[in-house]
């Protein structure tokens, strides 16, 4: 197993190794692809989640609507489907997801809606070093699903204290390394991080182990490009700032609230009404990366913030270089100096 100080090595070492080295080339339910069996890493700092590389183009916003998709508990599509709309095809009723859904997995699992959440930090606060707090995901019945869309690809999340630090293994049965496995370890290693300050533990490093790791024969072309750029020079720092301290849960709530209502383009937010929120900073910026995400989904509307309000000033260097680089329309709300920082 390789040890990485952070996710972005980990991806572009995996990538690299998928395109130029894959050991098996198949083609499961018809879908072609390169593969390896039983791949493993460690990020020393599971705060490097992001990928800043512009070849990627990470969509930061996405990830932290998954994130929070899966601690709400909810296995709706309207609300997944705002921020990717591509995952409706995974959808058998045109409403909900079911593998890709793990949030009902973690808090209400099979007949007797086990909170597999609250059973590990009991296990944890019981007996710290214990090698039982794990959260199942894969279901057996859903192999037995005729042509299911949906198969979860992850089996489980291994939580570990040791030595005051909250260690995490999340264990895949299938990764696509250059999509799904970006969105994978962002939100595995948040609920990680959400874990660790309801312990009030330290955070650990995160372990990922995928037993088919694959790159999808359509991505080929994107591989190769972000394989053959160099990382540019003056990125923003990649690891995110830490969770405020203490149990986060009744933030979440607040944020959710707020969420649902930019999503409905029902609540509209200038830099001002952010503050007035009150929201601790790491959450206000996931607001507003919200309300950012909503100026670019619904366009302006006659009680709109003007477009260059500074909303986008206000986020932090890593956040505004990604929104900038995934959706350029931003490039215009923010001070051309800054544009250029971010975008080098």
């Amino acid at each position: 197993m390789t040890t990485f100080p952070g996710f972005q090595a980990a991806y572009l070492h995996h990538v690299a190794d998928l395109l130029h080295d894959p050991q098996f080339h198949n083609a499961p339910r018809g879908f072609a692809s390169q593969e390896r069996l039983g791949v493993s890493f460690l990020l020393d700092d599971p705060r490097r989640r992001l990928i800043t590389h512009p070849a990627r183009r990470t969509n930061v916003v996405f990830n932290f609507a998954e994130a929070l998709w899966y601690l709400a508990g909810r296995d709706d599509l309207d609300y997944l489907a705002y921020y990717a709309p591509s995952v409706a095809r995974y959808s058998a009723d045109g409403r909900c997801l079911t593998g890709t859904a793990y949030g009902p997995r973690i808090f209400r699992y099979g007949a007797r809606s086990l909170d597999q959440w609250a059973t590990v930090v009991d296990t944890l606060r019981q007996d710290p070093d214990s090698k039982r707090a794990v959260i199942q995901i894969l279901r057996p019945e859903e192999l037995h699903v005729t042509d299911n869309p949906d198969v979860a690809c992850t089996l489980c999340l291994q939580f570990l204290l040791r030595e005051g630090r909250l260690h995490m293994v999340g264990y895949m049965r299938a990764n696509d390394v250059y999509r799904g496995m970006v969105s994978d370890v962002f939100s595995f290693t948040f609920l990680q991080e959400m874990m660790a300050r309801q312990l009030g533990a330290e955070l650990g490093g995160y372990t990922h182990v995928a037993g088919s790791l694959h790159l999808y024969q359509p991505d080929l072309p994107a591989a190769r490009r972000l394989v053959d750029a160099p990382l540019p020079a003056g990125l923003p720092a990649d690891a995110m700032d830490p969770l405020p301290e203490g149990d986060n849960r009744p933030y979440l709530t607040d944020v959710l609230r707020i969420e649902e209502q930019l999503r409905t383009d029902a609540l509209r937010l200038d830099p001002d009404r952010l503050d007035a929120l009150g929201l601790p900073g790491y959450w206000s910026q996931v607001v507003a990366l919200f309300e950012l995400y909503r100026r670019v989904r619904h366009g302006p509307g006659p009680d709109d913030p003007g477009p260059d309000d500074g909303l986008v000033d206000r986020l932090s260097p890593l956040y505004r270089h990604l929104m900038v680089t995934r959706f350029p329309a931003l490039a215009a709300l923010h001070h051309p100096m800054e544009v250029s920082d971010a975008a080098r």
